[in-house]
């Protein structure tokens, strides 16, 4: 069963500043199934962001499908959603999409503890002192029990963005979201995180990471995605895509990144 589809996904940037339109993503269909990791690499500006922030709607879309675990939550023609689901429902769908950002975006003046909290509590409801055994949990999953009352200006980038994991994993998604969560990160805190993710998807996390790690993505990934100038050029497991890439875009990009 396909945790997420997309189907011909399109999106432009409209003229702005005296710039021309700008296309971004040109029908890009992608199916992630459950327990699978799929990684999207490419060149900077090639939509790879842009396409991860369509799947839960924190980026709009011009035409295309999305569905999340089976149910089409977007059908999208010329910028028009013809899904026939209620906004209610495609609200509590897209809470089974956990995401990470470049860019931790922690509540500085709460707690590692409190910012796990927070949206269990406010989103789903969840009453504060089971809460805050399910946010101690997470904290613990990703290496940080002995910080749960510091405060992210006195934690490193590294133990940031696992704070940022464990948030994510706090609503209890059924899929994970990554884009490029180690792209902020000094090198030597690089490796931290990569292993919550890598527990993670031994755990049967099913995830759609955007990085340029390719050691990662060579190890984790069951396919690797290659996007250019908004398209999927190539998709293959990563011992075809890094052995044998079948586009010469592919083997040139490959050569200036290994």
């Amino acid at each position: 069963m396909a945790m997420i589809k997309t189907e011909g996904v399109h999106k432009t940037f409209p003229a702005r500043n005296g710039n021309p339109p700008l296309k971004v993503l040109s029908d890009v269909s992608l199916t992630v199934e459950r327990r699978e990791v799929v990684c999207i690499v490419g060149p900077s500006g090639a939509g790879k962001s842009t396409f991860l922030r369509t799947v839960n709607r924190l980026e709009t879309f011009d035409d295309g499908k999305i569905f999340i675990d089976d149910r089409l939550l977007f059908d999208c023609v010329n910028g028009h959603n013809r899904s026939v689901m209620s906004g209610h429902e495609r609200g509590l769908a897209l809470l089974e999409v956990g995401m990470v950002f470049q860019r931790f975006n922690l509540f500085p003046h709460l707690t590692a503890l409190d910012n796990v909290m927070l949206a269990p509590v406010a989103v789903r409801k969840v009453p504060q002192s089971e809460a805050r055994e399910k946010a101690k949990a997470m904290l613990e999953l990703v290496g940080l029990a002995d910080k749960f009352g510091s405060y992210p200006a006195l934690l490193s980038g590294g133990q940031q963005q696992r704070v940022a994991i464990a948030r994510a994993l706090a609503m209890e998604p059924q899929v994970m979201l990554f884009d490029e969560p180690t792209s902020a990160l000094d090198p030597e805190l690089v490796g931290e995180v990569l292993g919550v993710m890598k527990r993670l998807a031994g755990d049967g996390m099913t995830m759609l990471v955007v990085t340029h790690e390719m050691g990662f993505a060579r190890e984790v990934a069951n396919r690797v995605v290659f996007m250019c100038d908004g398209a999927i050029l190539e998709t293959a497991p990563p011992e075809e895509f890094f052995g044998n890439p079948g586009n010469e875009r592919t083997r040139q990009f490959l050569q200036n990144m290994l």
